[in-house]
């Protein structure tokens, strides 16, 4: 089930993502990039739909036709957590200069 990217309070996939939806957790609002299924840090523009328009704020409702809610959980820092956990394992294996 599709949770808030904010706070990870669940959310319904068939109504709570509307451009003007929020999150009743912590008002966030839900139609935002970091909620959606297409949100990817390592791709061109963080997002893995190549024809969707550039969002500039992911956190900001967006008018995004290719909107799709995601099942992963992310954190607050737009990271799902393996993608996290996977950053503080190189982090904490990374070799000084």
């Amino acid at each position: 089930m599709p949770a808030c990217h904010k706070c990870g309070r669940q959310l319904n996939a068939t109504v709570d993502f509307g451009r003007q939806d929020t999150c009743e957790g912590c008002r966030s609002a839900t139609h935002v990039c970091l909620n959606c299924l297409h949100y990817d840090t390592s791709r061109y523009n963080e997002c893995a739909e190549t024809v969707a328009d550039r969002v500039v704020d992911k956190e900001k409702a967006n008018f995004c036709d290719h909107f799709k809610p995601s099942e992963a959980r992310k954190t607050p820092s737009g990271l799902s957590a393996s993608e996290q956990a996977r950053k503080a394992a190189e982090a904490l294996f990374k070799k000084g200069k």
